[in-house]
């Protein structure tokens, strides 16, 4: 019987699964930065639209308070708002208005609420309106 050594042959499974391993970390680098990247920008949109919400409702109790006004006149109120950081300017004009047979509307008054607010270090606003026919509310 005769016995014969094994040839030698260099081992290249160890060098391929340290380029997987290395393959497989970078891909799961990949994938965990875009997912923060991705909850980051989630954050970030979810922060902005609680604002509006905040400023839609502001502007509307503002606007429900200057049509709840027993008797209204005519001219501009300014008033800030500390906890949300913003001001908010209340304008009433008096409108001159005519009706399909051209008689005078009287007392009709259209309500303007615009808040101010600054958001990285840029003056922003938004407004609403509406009008009031100041005799509807008189006894």
């Amino acid at each position: 019987m005769k016995i014969t050594q094994p040839s030698k042959k260099p081992k290249l499974h160890s060098g391929f699964m340290l380029m997987e391993a290395l393959m497989a970390l970078t891909v799961f680098a990949i994938v965990g930065v875009s997912l923060i990247s991705a909850l980051n920008e989630t954050g970030k949109l979810a922060n902005m639209m609680q604002r509006e919400v905040a400023i839609v409702r502001i502007l509307d109790s503002a606007l429900t308070e200057a049509l709840s006004m027993p008797t209204i006149e005519e001219g501009t109120t300014t008033r800030d708002i500390e906890e949300h950081e913003m001001e908010i300017e209340t304008i009433v004009e008096l409108l001159e208005l005519e009706n399909e047979d051209g008689q005078a509307l009287q007392q009709m008054y259209k309500i303007t609420v615009i808040a101010y607010w600054y958001d990285e270090g840029q003056l922003n606003e938004q407004s609403a309106e509406t009008y009031r026919y100041a005799s509807l509310y008189q006894l």
